[in-house]
C-alpha cells in the first residue's frame, strides 16, 4: 500500500507501508514453525539399550517407566534413565571369624535393578541407589556371616555355606528395595600367617593319616586274599589225596608204560618190579 504525504508544494512524499508487514509476518512465521519443531522434538525420546526411562514432571516422579526405544512423550516430562543390566559389586573388607580373629575377605555381589520398580528405585533411593543400600548392606552380610564361622571352616570347606548365608540375608533386604540379587562370589580370603599355617599343618597331618589308613586296609586285604589263597590250596590237596589210591597209581603207570612202549625210541623194558608190582623202564 502506497500513502502520499503532502507538506506543501514541492515537498510530497510517498510512503509505501506494505513491505515491512510482509517482513514481520515472514518472521512470525518463522517463530512459529521454531516452536512446533522444538516441541515436536521434545515429545520424541530414545532409551538406550539395558536401560529404562523414569518420567518426572515438574521434579516429581509420574510413575511411568519406559522401556528401550523410541517414545512420543508429554514435552513437559523429563526421561531419567537407569540401567537393568548385570552389575558387580567388588567389596574387600577386614572381618571377624567366630574366634574373633580378623580376615580378610574379598567379595562380589552381581545383581540388577527391577525394570518394574525402577521409578520407586528413583524415587526412594535416587540414581545413586548403589552407594546408598548396595554396599552398605553387602558390608552388613559379609559381616553377620563370617562371624558365624570359624577362621578353620572359612579357609576349607565352608565357603560355600558362608556365600550361601551372605546370598539369603541380601536377597531379603534387596529384593524389597526393587533389586534382584545373582549371585554372590568369595573371590579370597586371607588368613594370619601363622594361623593359616597351622591349618595347613593340620591338614597334612590329616592326609598323611588318611594315607597310613589306606595302606594298612590294603596290606590286611592282601593278608586275607593269601589266607584265603592258602586254604584253597589244602583243599584242593586234601580233595586230590582222598582220591589216590595205589590201584590207581598202578593204573596210571600202566597206562605211561604202553605210551612208552609205543614210542619209536630204543628203550628198554624189564617187567616185574618188586616194588611196587609196576614194570620198570630203562632206556636210553
Amino acid at each position: 500500500m502506497t500513502i502520499f504525504d503532502n507538506q506543501g508544494p514541492g515537498h510530497g512524499r510517498v510512503i509505501n507501508v506494505g513491505a515491512p508487514r510482509g517482513v514481520l509476518g515472514f518472521i512470525a512465521f518463522a517463530i512459529v514453525a521454531l516452536i512446533v519443531v522444538i516441541v515436536l522434538f521434545n515429545c520424541v525420546t530414545r532409551i538406550d539399550t539395558g536401560n529404562v526411562g523414569v518420567l518426572t514432571l515438574f521434579g516429581r516422579v509420574t510413575g511411568e517407566t519406559l522401556p528401550e526405544g523410541i517414545h512420543l512423550i508429554n514435552p513437559l516430562k523429563t526421561v531419567n534413565e537407569m540401567s537393568i543390566r548385570s552389575q558387580s559389586v567388588k567389596e574387600s573388607a577386614s572381618v571377624p571369624s567366630s574366634e574373633g580373629l580378623m580376615m580378610a575377605l574379598d567379595t562380589s555381589l552381581i545383581y540388577h535393578l527391577n525394570p518394574d520398580r525402577a521409578a520407586e528405585v528413583f524415587q526412594k533411593l535416587g540414581p545413586r541407589y548403589e552407594d546408598v543400600v548396595i554396599e552398605p548392606s553387602l558390608r552388613s552380610a559379609i559381616r553377620e556371616a563370617t562371624a558365624s564361622h570359624s577362621a578353620n571352616a572359612l579357609y576349607s570347606g565352608e565357603r560355600d555355606a558362608v556365600a550361601k548365608q551372605i546370598f539369603e540375608s541380601l536377597n531379603t533386604q534387596l529384593t524389597a528395595r526393587g533389586m534382584i540379587i545373582e549371585n554372590i562370589l568369595l573371590r579370597d580370603i586371607q588368613l594370619p600367617a601363622t594361623l593359616k599355617q597351622s591349618i595347613e599343618l593340620k591338614q597334612q597331618a590329616e592326609q598323611e593319616a588318611l594315607a597310613m589308613n589306606f595302606r594298612l586296609q590294603k596290606e590286611t586285604q592282601e593278608a586275607q586274599r593269601k589266607r584265603i589263597e592258602a586254604q584253597g590250596v589244602r583243599d584242593f590237596q586234601q580233595i586230590v589225596a582222598q582220591g589216590i589210591t595205589p590201584s590207581l597209581l598202578e593204573w596210571k603207570g600202566i597206562e605211561a608204560t604202553e605210551t612208552l612202549a609205543k614210542s619209536p625210541n630204543t628203550k628198554v623194558v624189564v617187567v616185574g618190579n618188586p616194588k611196587n608190582g609196576l614194570p620198570l623202564i630203562l632206556g636210553q
